[in-house]
């Protein structure tokens, strides 16, 4: 039923592959999408938090650990790093301005479906350009140490709201998207070595 459920009889991801983590998350991305455009009411918001926690999480790791080594090994011209990068700015201001509405406003699934699209062409793009490339370039212990930064974004940001988060709804000055991302970032740093400094 749920898109946890079909999720669990998918093949393992092994957790030394960075590039398949971030395929599986790129998925996971789109069946919270269809979860979101599919359900109404507190099932609707239910959905569309966890949407926030994984996109917010999955953007950070990439912006921390995968576009960094890609810029470095291959240099911005034929990857288009700053394209995702500019991508990545404008989905995060829209997302932003989602979780400012209403759920059932009729404006949301509109603004949603907008987003969508978005996220789904700048995942293409990485997968065609970035992760290729990654794949063939970066040796087996890198991809190993990129992994386990990932490892790390997901365990900041579990995909069910912990009780009591929802009370926390009054901190809306930063928003829950803002206040995930530093958190994975702060993960992310801490699993790469880069506790303390700006990576």
């Amino acid at each position: 039923m749920s898109a946890q459920a079909e999720r669990s009889d998918a093949p393992p991801v092994r957790d030394d592959d960075v590039v398949a983590m971030l395929m599986r998350q790129h998925g996971e991305i789109r069946n919270l999408f269809d979860e979101v455009e599919s359900t109404t009411g507190e099932e609707r918001k239910d959905a569309f938090r966890r949407l926030v926690r994984v996109l917010a999480v999955h953007e950070t790791a990439e912006e921390e650990v995968v576009h960094p080594f890609a810029r470095k090994a291959f240099g911005d011209a034929g990857l288009g790093v700053a394209e995702r990068l500019e991508e990545e700015r404008l989905a995060k201001e829209k997302l932003s301005a989602l979780e400012d509405m209403d759920t059932e406003d009729a404006a949301f699934l509109p603004a949603l479906l907008e987003l969508r699209v978005d996220v789904m062409e700048h995942a293409r793009a990485e997968e065609r350009y970035e992760f290729t490339h990654l794949r063939r370039s970066a040796d087996p212990e890198r991809l190993a140490a990129m992994a386990k930064a990932v490892r790390a974004a997901e365990a900041t940001a579990p995909t069910h709201p912990h009780p009591g988060v929802e009370s926390g709804a009054k901190n809306m000055a930063l928003g829950p998207m803002a206040a995930v991302m530093d958190r994975t970032r702060d993960a992310v740093r801490k699993a790469m070595g880069k506790d303390g400094g700006k990576g």
